[in-house]
């Protein structure tokens, strides 16, 4: 930022500033740790300073800070904190550099010392600039939990020189992580997620990182259409599709077939490719359900075990069953998946839409209306208890 000093910063915009300059911290070799604690102190600062007297560079005004809190930290060493101020001077940071900073971070946060939960956690905190209250809700946990993970994570990488990133299977699950907290309410995560997967494909030639990026654009050019006017969810065969982002859908295909055309499909391409049927039908009747459902048997041969590993697969092709071949079919599948997924909404809800679809729509409702019960996310679960009252009140017309 140059030029006359803007007249102020909301507390928004600093916040997303911190994920920079974290990474430009980390980036020399500070501790994690005590990089995060030097910012929150140079925050601090931020929030009694500049009101009055804004910096013309708000992000190198907070690393310079940071960087004089690590070294009186440290004021014991005089050497070390002579070679922390000669770095300083020399190398502050760049606007060429901005396009790293992000995924540098991810790739600490999902350093291999560190439990899957706690990689996205961190993520979260360090690349997202989610509080730790924001996070706690997203996952449905105590916020003193989550404090704990994230502080347990950030002692697992005290002392270590973060050289040694994740593997990029872990970092690819971590990012599809953040990109569902996203969608599930926090819509700028949906956004730094498609950014950091673009980063990702840049970075490498694995064809399950365009994967990813595929499925988030074709799951996001439909996210105008997911919510109604009062914020409600809208299944997907009830959405306008004329809301659909057809330029991100195009975007979407292009990058699939560029990864189907390697020749080695993964999960993520497999979900991508079923989005994109969905998202080429001009309506719901027009799905081609034979070919969804052909995918969703290449998902579930994925695994060993895809019950109890992948349940949301599984599900899946029940309902694709279901429209491809009949009703009746897609419950039978359904059925033989209660002893083991028969206490999970998604379960109940998959089998309420079968029976909505077999026309049976009393026992549709109470389906519905089970998954309701069993569902934790707010909004997923008043989804469902309208989805009971419309069947109920469409079987009594």
């Amino acid at each position: 930022m140059t030029g006359r000093p803007s007249p102020g910063l909301d507390e928004g915009a600093l916040r997303a500033l911190v994920p920079r300059a974290l990474a430009d911290l980390v980036r020399r070799g500070e501790d994690f740790d005590a990089a995060e604690d030097a910012l929150q102190e140079a925050l601090i600062e931020a929030l009694r300073t500049w009101p009055g007297a804004p910096p013309r560079d708000p992000r190198a005004w907070l690393v310079t800070v940071a960087t004089r809190r690590l070294v009186d930290a440290r004021r014991s060493d005089a050497a070390r904190a002579r070679r922390e101020q000669a770095t300083l001077a020399e190398r502050p940071p760049g606007p060429a550099r901005d396009g790293d900073d992000a995924l540098l971070l991810l790739f600490c946060c999902c350093h291999p010392g560190l439990p899957p939960a706690s990689q996205v956690a961190l993520t979260l905190r360090a690349v997202g600039g989610l509080t730790t209250r924001e996070i706690a809700d997203a996952f449905h946990v105590p916020e003193a939990t989550m404090a704990q993970r994230i502080s347990r994570a950030k002692r697992a990488l005290r002392g270590r020189r973060l050289t040694a990133p994740g593997d990029l299977a872990v970092v690819l699950r971590v990012l599809s992580l953040v990109y569902a907290a996203g969608h599930a309410g926090r819509r700028e995560l949906t956004s730094e997620a498609i950014r950091l997967a673009r980063l990702l494909t840049l970075a490498t030639d694995e064809p399950e990182a365009r994967g990813l990026l595929a499925l988030m654009l074709l799951n996001h050019a439909r996210l105008p259409a997911r919510l109604d006017a009062h914020g409600r969810i809208v299944a997907l065969d009830r959405q306008d599709r004329t809301r659909w982002d057809t330029r991100e859908i195009a975007e979407g295909v292009r990058v699939l077939q560029s990864a189907l055309a390697l020749g080695r499909p993964g999960r993520y391409q497999i979900e991508a490719a079923i989005a994109a049927l969905h998202d080429d039908a001009a309506s719901a009747d027009e799905t081609d359900w034979p070919q969804i459902l052909a995918w969703y048997d290449d998902l579930v041969a994925l695994t060993d075990d895809p019950v109890r590993r992948d349940p949301a697969a599984v599900l899946g092709r029940a309902v694709a069953l279901g429209h491809a071949v009949g009703a009746a079919e897609g419950l039978r599948e359904a059925d033989t998946l209660r002893e083991v997924l028969g206490d999970r909404h998604r379960w109940h809800a998959a089998r309420g839409h079968l029976l909505e679809l077999a026309g049976d729509l009393a026992a549709a409702g109470a389906a519905y209306a089970e998954a309701a019960r069993l569902a934790t996310n707010v909004a997923e679960r008043d989804h469902l208890v309208r989805q009971a009252a419309r069947v109920r009140s469409d079987g009594r017309a």
